[in-house]
């Protein structure tokens, strides 16, 4: 009896112990309870909601781009793409079989877009076919009832109206990639397209919109059983260029088998009124989705379509360059007006023989009468007397070796080379012999189109740099003042003057009453050690020509410069573009024309 007794008390004085431990699992169970309800309420509320919405993306549309005198140039249309609900397919083979039968497309195509969702929910639909035709989409709506795990799904297609005529300053647009989708501030999905080049590239936060979405009630195994709701997408901001399609049209038909590049711009304010790259490419082809074929096409095409010549190729200015040199001579005091240089068709320098371009030679030259011939053995003495180091400060002066700042992707820098530029890329000094090439713009100077319009800008404004730009809506940045003598450019204006209307190498682009000034280049691509027409060469040894103008000489308004690569001399293939494009801009405008 006192055995029970004592068990009995033993198992008294284990209660409170046994309550003090029921109670703190009480306490924390409900702790868990309300963190979970309260604290976490909101993230499980939405991961419960999340399982029975379903969020389908509503693509906004992208800006449209017009140019200068709101003519379209890139247009959004209605594009209609196949979807196909595994879930609602009784016999997948059969709905191939049909699909296959009105795309008229190999069966395999579709086998193959439906093993890339292989891992996705079965209930998900899937692209199949992308760019339906109005009769493919009327025969998929017409057997709906037999066929209801096909789908049309309404999109926006980019079509580029004027196709290669303004491919390469407008651009293309392409499916984002892993670099852009984990960018900072990113806020694209998988599957999205953005600008990849040109306008499209460079406003692609304009033109891209913001994306609406719909939210689609759904049941247990994911199929849509009504909407809840809805917000609508923001169209992209349409974008006005400062280009001008009818001149832009003109210089893209000039290069229809040529190869080089043509740019226009307004001194005044920048404006770019061409850009045009040949040869060129349809950007509409990347719309619905290039595949690895086709673009393989276009990488080893010959010429390299995709490249924008007017920005991303370099090359030697040539004749052009005597622009600079000429400046450089008169605002350094090394030259004067009134001195002279005999020219016989050669002359030695530093012991080595260099030849003028004219055979027989120009005679007697004076600066002027040297701009307007284009006589090199005047600017060999010149450039000698120069020195690279005054020629290359100089050339920066004119924006030569830097970027326009033009807001187009990929703009190359160029190159104005000195003893600095020698010792630190090459590691050899400079020779005297190679400034002598340099001063009439060959050598390793090199500069691209754009370059040669913005250096050309600046002797028309009188020394004013104006940056080129694109969107006519954007404020105009105030010139900049170079330090350039005036008196020195305008010495230089009348010389320019004279090459296109005193019967010097630029008479070919005169038009009657526009007064224009220009300079025409040719640059070796090869030595020539002898007096040889490059046009009887092989087109790759041919010259490279150019001309670089403005007009009307005494207030101008217009830039044109012209590059074509292995066309021979400026004056016979370069000039003769210039004429037609100022031809049809002051035709349009009827102005500066005498009575």
């Amino acid at each position: 009896m006192m055995e029970v007794r004592e068990q009995r008390s033993e198992l008294i004085q284990r209660i409170p112990r046994l309550r003090l431990a029921f109670s703190i699992l009480l306490v924390l169970i409900g702790s868990c309870y309300w963190f979970v309800q309260v604290v976490q309420g909101g993230y499980y509320r939405e991961l419960a909601d999340n399982n029975r919405l379903n969020k389908v993306p509503i693509n906004a549309p992208r800006g449209l781009i017009f140019d200068r005198h709101q003519r379209r140039l890139v247009d959004n249309v209605p594009s209609y793409d196949l979807l196909l609900d595994r879930s609602l397919a009784s016999n997948l083979d059969a709905s191939l079989d049909f699909a296959t039968g009105i795309l008229a497309r190999p069966r395999t195509d579709l086998e193959q877009a439906l093993a890339s969702s292989r891992n996705s929910s079965q209930f998900a639909p899937v692209l199949i076919a992308e760019s339906l035709s109005l009769s493919q989409v009327a025969r998929f709506s017409a057997e709906r009832l037999e066929h209801p795990e096909f789908d049309i799904d309404v999109g926006h297609l980019r079509v580029y109206r004027h196709g290669p005529l303004t491919a390469h300053l407008l651009g293309y647009l392409g499916e984002v990639t892993r670099e852009d989708l984990v960018a900072e501030g990113s806020s694209y999905e998988p599957g999205d397209l953005a600008g990849k080049r040109g306008i499209e590239l460079a406003f692609e936060k304009n033109l891209r919109g913001t994306d609406g979405e719909r939210v689609v009630v759904v049941d247990s195994r994911g199929r849509p059983r009504s909407e809840y709701g809805s917000t609508l997408a923001s169209p992209g901001t349409d974008v006005e260029l400062t280009l001008d399609l009818e001149l832009q049209q003109e210089a893209a038909r000039y290069f229809e088998n040529r190869v080089g590049s043509a740019v226009v711009l307004d001194p005044r304010n920048g404006d770019i009124l061409v850009m045009v790259s040949a040869p060129s490419y349809n950007p509409n082809g990347f719309a619905r989705r290039l595949d690895r074929s086709e673009w393989q096409a276009l990488v080893e095409a010959p010429h390299n379509p995709l490249q924008n010549r007017a920005l991303q190729n370099t090359h030697s200015p040539g004749s052009l360059f005597k622009i600079v040199v000429a400046t450089a001579g008169l605002s350094e005091g090394v030259v004067d007006r009134s001195d002279s240089v005999f020219c016989g068709g050669s002359t030695t320098i530093y012991n080595r023989r260099f030849r003028c371009w004219k055979r027989s030679g120009h005679g007697w030259m004076r600066l002027r009468e040297a701009i307007k011939e284009s006589c090199d053995v005047y600017f060999y003495h010149l450039g000698q007397k120069l020195g690279i180091s005054r020629i290359a400060e100089f050339a920066r002066r004119f924006g030569l070796g830097e970027r326009t700042g033009v807001p187009i992707a990929g703009e190359k820098q160029g190159l104005v080379p000195d003893l600095d530029w020698s010792l630190r890329v090459r590691g050899s000094t400079w020779y005297p012999g190679e400034t002598i090439s340099v001063a009439i713009g060959q050598g390793p100077l090199l500069a691209t189109p754009l370059q040669i319009a913005s250096m050309m800008a600046i002797v028309a404004n009188g020394g004013l740099k104006m940056v080129p730009r694109l969107d006519r809506n954007a404020p105009v940045p105030a010139p900049v003042a170079l330090p350039l003598d005036r008196a020195a450019l305008e010495t230089v204006r009348e010389a320019l003057w004279a090459v296109v209307n005193e019967k010097g190498t630029g008479a070919s682009a005169r038009v009657e009453g526009v007064d224009i000034a220009g300079k025409t280049g040719t640059v070796q691509v090869i030595e020539q050690k002898s007096w040889i027409d490059s046009e009887d060469l092989p087109f790759e040894h041919r010259d490279h020509a150019w001309f670089a103008s403005f007009a009307p000489a005494d207030h101008p308004e217009l830039v044109v410069v012209v590059f074509v690569e292995h066309g021979g001399k400026g004056s016979r293939v370069a000039a003769p573009l210039a004429k037609i494009l100022y031809e049809r801009y002051f035709d349009n405008r009827g102005a500066n024309r005498p009575s």
